[in-house]
């Protein structure tokens, strides 16, 4: 079992919800494919993507049965993009997002490890 994730506006994800898909948001939209991060990655993306941004949720997904592609981005890291629309079934968790004292959105207990 590997885990994924992905972090979007709760609007969305509801929408999605009621679907039963997701087609991505913003960037993913204007890319043509849903960008993920690891477990190790999601942090950063957090920051670097996130900052000051509210109502957001962190969805964690579990990756079989998808057709991730793994592709270099920021410094070279390879990170997970799927190029169609993401079964929502395949969402384990979806958990809220805060802002911390410096406006990155955090989960109540922090991002995953790894």
């Amino acid at each position: 079992m590997s885990i994924i994730y992905k972090i979007c506006d709760a609007a969305i994800w509801e929408e999605a919800r009621e679907k039963g898909v997701f087609a991505g948001a913003g960037i993913d939209l204007a890319d043509g494919f849903i960008h993920f991060s690891t477990a190790s990655q999601v942090a950063e993306t957090a920051r670097r993507h996130f900052r000051q941004q509210t109502n957001l949720v962190l969805v964690a997904v579990e990756t079989d049965g998808l057709d991730i592609i793994w592709e270099p981005s920021r410094g070279g890291d390879l990170f997970p993009h799927l190029y169609t629309e993401l079964p929502v079934s395949s969402a384990i968790s979806v958990t809220p997002l805060a802002c911390d004292a410096d406006g990155v959105p955090i989960p109540d207990g922090g991002y995953p490890d790894r």
